[in-house]
């Protein structure tokens, strides 16, 4: 399986997964700083960026089973690894298995909706993406502007007026190409998510949420601990979806202090 991949900086390993619809470059915020002290792999996941999408059945476990599958080939089993949404959930199913991972940081991961919950989400994601590729034609001039970068940013950050233009012209364009978008939300929503032997998660493994988070809201996060016992749960204030946008100073500090061992 042939999985696009960039790698930064020199030292321990650390592996970073992106969420639905993104690329890579949706950490290009905090790689600098995590470059400085970890070798950093940052992937697109199948179907997403430069990668091609999955053959066959399209799952949370066979995007898992991918992933771990390029773990191997880089040599990268073991590794630290930190991820965002769909790629978090991923993280999740792969701590789950034992022995693939490090260190894990699991950031507003996806799958644990409930009733309404549910149906919100993929309304919203739906919507979300007829915008991005419907406004593909006009979105150089839209990102230009702090107030249409709130409308367009609005379910996935609390300060999107804030974030650099050219990441989010990146974003925008990444999310409306991403060929396996439509298979993999189907997968998220249809698969309950996993848990664990407590004796098998990695040490440690921590949950991270926004507090404004409006894809996942945060009542969520006491599901995921419930699945995952044993995990620490880190709160991140004043954040949306994506805390390594709104807070990349305090993501950049999480992540190197969970992988500082």
């Amino acid at each position: 399986m042939l999985i696009n991949y960039v790698r930064r900086g020199q030292g321990k390993s650390l592996l970073l997964v992106h969420g639905l619809g993104s690329s890579w470059r949706s950490w290009q915020g905090i790689m600098e700083p995590l470059a400085a002290r970890r070798s950093v792999t940052a992937i697109d996941l199948p179907g997403f960026g430069k990668s091609p999408p999955l053959d066959g059945e399209v799952s949370v476990q066979t995007l898992a089973d991918a992933l771990a599958q390029f773990l191997w080939e880089h040599e990268l089993i073991g590794t630290d690894a930190a991820g965002s949404s769909i790629g978090a959930r991923l993280l999740l199913e792969l701590a789950s298995r034992g022995g693939v991972l490090g260190s894990v940081i699991s950031m507003g991961p996806g799958g644990f909706w409930v009733g309404w919950e549910r149906i919100l989400f993929a309304a919203s994601a739906w919507l979300s993406r007829r915008l991005a590729r419907n406004l593909q034609f006009a979105m150089p001039s839209l990102i230009a502007h702090e107030w249409s970068r709130r409308l367009l940013l609005a379910q996935f950050s609390v300060q999107p007026a804030a974030l650099p233009p050219s990441m989010v012209l990146e974003e925008m364009r990444s999310y409306a190409s991403a060929r396996s978008f439509e298979a993999v939300l189907h997968a998220l929503l249809r698969q309950p998510a996993q848990g664990t032997d407590a004796g098998r998660l990695p040490k440690p493994l921590v949950i991270g949420w926004g507090r404004l988070d409006r894809i996942c809201p945060p009542r969520q996060a006491t599901r995921a601990l419930q699945l995952f016992p044993g995990a620490q749960l880190h709160w991140f204030e004043r954040c949306g979806h994506f805390p390594h946008w709104d807070a990349p100073e305090e993501t950049t500090r999480l992540i190197l202090e969970a992988t500082a061992d």
